[in-house]
């Protein structure tokens, strides 16, 4: 048998040399197919021996031996030639620039830049005088008569015809040339072919009317028949009269044409709808009228007038259609329909009036009207109208004749009480009251003639008497109604009237525990309708309910401080001391109004009955020296704060102790006073700052460095030290020291906004606006609701940029007085009065006690408003007392204008002020 051999004799078929036959793997992963052919082309690259790449001196291009392994003499033999080719750079590197340079002048010289070649012409043009200047010719346009002319391409609009006739043009042929029969192509005998029976061909063109698609002729006829229209609407007017405007009434034609074509089908389709409405109904009033405004709306009045006066035929009972017909006719026809109209319905009121209003003579009116009330004696509003027309006299007689016939109108009852004597007008007011005995009009116009006549006792009696009956006859006591006629017989200077109804209904209806919180409501409601003796007499009724509230007093007295006299005032305060003797604010109120009024010594009685009712109240001692000291009486002043010290001792009163010795000029006894304080109170930053300060005004640097730094050891989180003291260093030059010390504030006392703008101002006054403007963004990061640091920034913009700042502070700080303060002086650096004079106003209305803002207002108004403006704002400011503001305490705290009023200060402070522009 013939032997064979099996595969486990011969073994594997590859070697264990040879390469995975991974033919299926993904493509990148192969190393049959892909890697091999890398392999084949990094080869090929490396060893590149074209004869264009051999060079006789430097051979083959590449490196015959790149294959090879690179071992580490190959690594040492390559670090020893570039030590080589480094030091024989160096040695040439030195001629080879020098080299380059001359190459590079060389080359200048040979081709200069064209600003060098003229740079000598250039330096001769300072010699160049103005005439020489001026008499140079202007450049002439080198362009093209085309390019310089350039004509507007013409369009000129297409007349219809050319429309129509390509319409035409375009139109379906529904038979076949002869021509083409002759070759018997076309005119098969079996259906389908272009020749048949069928109508395939003869589908509605263009022009057809069974289309909803452009037809040019109609669309034609209806632009004609519009204008015919438009123009006999204007010209036919129902007064009779031609009213064409020649040049507008083409561009008054355009608000009438469709802007669709339906719109003409549409009155079409009305037309008929309405014709088919009248002739299924003929005495349907409507059905005319609608059809008579459709013809007066598409401008056809003549057919209108036409068909209303057939209405009228068809509907005579019907007032509406009288009433329309009389509007459409021209003047004396108008009259003619109505008297046509009062002979079918003599009770028509509506039909009287528009018959009066036709009437151009106040006579023929009466005529007409008196007419009227013989057929129609119950009609208010035809007595109103006739009583409307005549004199006083004549109206009254009117009037007693009109109650009797209209015996429940109120209003009529009223005029005829205004129109008689006290007497009578009492009687008519009975009269109407047991005529109408559910309206409360009657009851307030009696209590408001009583009081017009002196009897002001009667009021209140007439009032009550009004609420009695009226609940008797079933009425509900509205109590928001009765406080709105309080504050109308406030308005018309009825006081007694509107007091005795604010009494009558302000407790109505109203839970017991919810009583104060809704007078005081009211009386908020009562002021700002500007009804202040509705609000009084709120006011005035809560005092009597709650006489032991110091709230209600408290807002009693500055209602009576904003609205009402001195006199008013004081008078509320002692009633006020008498019921709440211990609140101090009403003690130091009632001494002020005294003091400002220049009765020092009945000042001094109010304190001293303070003083027994609140023994040792740091408030009234406090009041008391600030009496005695701003009218001159320091002796006084100093006995009454030794007093103080030793009974009542507080930091407050040592601290006024130390200012009144030290605004005297007693320095040394000032001193001794804060010293002696400082051992009580130490923790008082305000006696630190006096010490620091009283030192500074010495010019003791040291010995004020060290009262800030041992104040803020004690104090760390008073940011006016931190401020003092960087401004002392900032002062003797030591501009990194004050960095510091504001850095290390802003450390103790995070998201503090008045360090930041210290620190960002610091760096502004160094001049280093980078920083600031740096600091500034960091600070806004840090406290982003601060209104002071988003003012500051607005003007650390440049100008262009201020407004998109203050748009971006506004959205923050929508309501902060400082961005307001920006905000206007902003417009008045761009010299937009008005509207930087209302953004004041805004600014001193929202926060009235800050100085900054009216010191502004001030300087603004003396360079641009009138003599009379600027004292208003001086008044407003002094009635407002501001006591807050940067720039207002650095005037108000210096000593030396202790004494100075706000007026004053104002003045000084405006004065200070740097325009913002």
């Amino acid at each position: 048998a013939t032997g064979f051999t099996t595969r486990s004799d011969i073994g594997p078929a590859r070697d264990a040399n040879d390469p995975v036959d991974d033919r299926h793997a993904p493509p990148g992963k192969r190393t049959v197919g892909d890697q091999m052919k890398k392999n084949q082309t990094a080869d090929d690259d490396d060893e590149d021996l074209n004869d264009t790449n051999y060079d006789e001196f430097n051979g083959y291009a590449g490196s015959l031996f790149s294959s090879g392994p690179y071992e580490k003499d190959d690594e040492e033999a390559d670090a020893i030639y570039a030590a080589l080719d480094k030091r024989m750079d160096e040695r040439r590197k030195e001629r080879r620039e020098q080299r380059e340079k001359e190459e590079i002048e060389k080359y200048r010289m040979e081709r200069p830049k064209i600003q060098q070649q003229f740079s000598d012409l250039k330096r001769k043009l300072a010699e160049v005088t103005e005439e020489e200047w001026l008499s140079i010719p202007e450049v002439g346009d080198a362009r093209n008569k085309r390019q310089r002319n350039p004509r507007y391409e013409k369009l000129t609009p297409v007349p219809d015809s050319f429309f129509a006739k390509h319409l035409q043009s375009g139109e379906n042929h529904t038979t076949v040339d002869p021509r083409q029969t002759q070759f018997g192509g076309l005119n098969t005998p079996y259906p389908g072919g272009l020749n048949t029976p069928y109508p395939g061909g003869m589908t509605p063109g263009l022009m057809t009317p069974g289309t909803g698609e452009l037809d040019m002729r109609k669309i034609g006829q209806a632009r004609n028949t519009l204008m015919d229209m438009r123009l006999s609407q204007v010209s036919d007017s129902v007064s009779g009269q031609t009213v064409v405007d020649p040049k507008g009434y083409l561009t008054d034609l355009n608000s009438m044409i469709p802007t669709h074509g339906g719109d003409i089908n549409d009155i079409k389709k009305a037309r008929l709808l309405l014709k088919s409405v009248r002739e299924t109904n003929p005495h349907h009033p409507p059905a005319w009228i609608a059809s008579a405004r459709l013809e007066e709306v598409t401008g056809k009045l003549q057919v209108a007038r036409n068909l209303i006066m057939k209405g009228t035929e068809m509907c005579p009972k019907s007032e509406d259609v009288w009433l329309e017909a009389a509007r459409l006719q021209p003047g004396d026809t108008a009259k003619a329909v109505v008297a046509q109209a009062v002979r079918h319905l003599p009770q028509s009121v509506r039909i009287y009036i528009r018959a009066a209003e036709l009437e151009t003579d106040i006579r023929a009116k009466k005529r007409v009207l008196r007419k009227a009330l013989e057929h129609v004696p119950n009609s208010v509003r035809l007595w109103k109208a006739a009583v409307e027309l005549e004199e006083p006299e004549d109206a009254r007689i009117m009037l007693s004749r009109a109650v009797e016939c209209c015996p429940t109108s109120v209003e009529l009852w009223l005029a005829l009480a205004r129109l008689e004597t006290y007497e009578n007008a009492r009687k008519v007011l009975n009269k109407a009251r047991e005529n109408i005995p559910t309206d409360r009009h009657i009851w307030i116009t009696a209590a408001k003639l009583e009081e017009a006549n002196g009897n002001t006792q009667m009021v209140e009696k007439i009032i009550d008497r009004a609420i009695t009956s009226l609940r008797a006859n079933g009425v509900e006591i509205n109590r928001e109604q009765w406080i709105q006629d309080a504050e109308e017989c406030d308005k018309a200077g009825s006081v007694a009237t509107c007091q005795a109804i604010m009494r009558a209904v302000i407790g109505i209806g109203i839970e017991e525990e919810d009583r104060k919180h809704t007078w005081m409501e009211d009386a908020d409601s009562c002021v700002a309708h500007n009804a202040l003796e509705c609000a009084r007499a709120i006011y005035a009724y809560a005092l009597q309910v709650f006489p032991s509230k110091k709230s209600v007093w408290l807002r009693a007295a500055y209602f009576e401080k904003n609205h009402g006299t001195r006199e008013s005032l004081e008078a509320l305060l002692q009633r006020a001391v008498a019921h709440c003797p211990k609140a101090e604010v009403l003690w130091l109120m009632g001494a002020k109004s005294k003091w400002l009024a220049g009765d020092v010594p009945a000042a001094r009685s109010i304190l001293a009955l303070a003083f027994q009712a609140n023994p040792n109240s740091e408030e009234i001692w406090l009041a008391a020296v600030k009496l005695e000291s701003e009218n001159n009486e320091y002796e006084r002043a100093r006995r009454l704060l030794a007093k103080a010290r030793s009974s009542a001792p507080t930091a407050r009163v040592f601290m006024k102790s130390v200012k009144l010795e030290w605004v005297l000029g007693n320095i040394a006894a000032a001193q001794e006073l804060c010293e002696e304080a400082l051992k009580h109170y130490e923790d008082f930053p305000k006696l630190w700052m006096m010490k620091g300060q009283i030192e500074e005004q010495k010019e003791l640097v040291e010995k004020a460095r060290e009262a800030y730094n041992q104040g803020l050891k004690k104090c760390p989180h008073s940011i006016p030290l931190w401020l003092l003291l960087s401004r002392l260093e900032e002062k003797v030059g030591q501009l990194t020291r004050a960095r510091a010390i504001l850095e290390k504030s802003r450390l103790k006392n995070p998201k503090n906004p008045d360090l930041w703008l210290e620190s960002v101002r610091l760096e502004y006054r160094a001049g280093l606006k980078n920083i600031a403007n740096t600091l500034m963004a960091k600070a806004l990061q840090e406290c982003p609701n601060s209104g002071i640091l988003w003012s500051e920034a607005i003007f650390l913009e440049a100008r262009p940029q201020r407004k998109t700042k203050s748009v971006d502070a506004l959205k923050k700080c929508e309501h902060d007085p400082h961005v307001l303060l920006a905000v206007a002086k902003l417009f008045w650096s761009e010299r937009k009065i008005t509207k930087a004079r209302e953004w004041f106003h805004r600014t001193v209305k929202i926060d009235s006690d800050l100085g900054d803002a009216w010191a502004f207002f001030y300087k603004f108004e003396l360079q641009h408003g009138t003599e009379e403006q600027q004292e208003e704002v001086r008044k407003r400011c002094e009635n407002a007392e501001p006591r807050h503001g940067e720039l207002w305490c650095d005037v108000s705290k210096d000593i030396e204008n202790w004494q100075k009023k706000i007026g004053e200060i104002l003045v000084l402070v405006a004065a200070k002020l740097k325009n913002p522009f």
